[in-house]
């Protein structure tokens, strides 16, 4: 048996979804799919964009606001524009997985840093419309465009679920052979 052959899977996740209390109120979002089965056969790197570019927990709530031609990450009430500061942690953040030799990621859905789609992006009058990606989400698929990324609530359809699973290890294979 090769070396290659005991190299691990290594699939990216953001980190609530393993159930780290990294939310902005405090709370995780444990999903049992990726906890249980496909987590015993893989590798997990984490990463919560949101604590690890500096926000706290608990953090007020972010939300994706279109103002004049861009989409600015800010904070709900406050309305404090975090865009620079995500965007230049995720710069950063996506630079480093790119050493991590993944072969998947999964990502939070509706979140407006790592939902992959259809995200509420909010109007100048306070009205959303789910036309939208996180900020770190767009720029991991910009980086990986042949990377099988899944966001977690598309995961618990059971032929989207074998889709990914299938193309996690299909990736993976191939770069073994690389």
């Amino acid at each position: 048996m090769t070396s290659e052959s005991h190299r691990p899977i290594r699939i990216g996740i953001s980190s609530c979804l393993l159930g780290e209390q990294v939310r902005y109120d405090g709370g995780h979002k444990r999903d049992p799919f990726v906890t249980g089965a496909f987590g015993t056969l893989v590798e997990w790197v984490q990463c919560c964009p949101e604590v690890e570019c500096g926000l706290g927990v608990p953090r007020e709530s972010m939300r994706l606001v279109r103002v004049g031609p861009r989409i600015r990450l800010l904070t709900a009430e406050t309305t404090v524009d975090l865009t620079d500061r995500m965007e230049e942690y995720v710069e950063r953040r996506v630079r480093q997985l790119a050493r991590e030799d993944l072969s998947g990621y999964v990502l939070k859905k509706d979140s407006p840093s790592c939902g992959l789609e259809h995200v509420k992006v909010y109007d100048a009058r306070g009205v959303p419309a789910r036309s939208g990606r996180g900020v770190f989400a767009a720029r991991l698929v910009e980086q990986f465009p042949d990377l099988p990324i899944e966001e977690e609530g598309r995961l618990s359809d059971p032929r989207l679920r074998k889709n990914f699973v299938e193309r996690v290890f299909a990736y993976w294979r191939l770069r073994v052979r690389e």
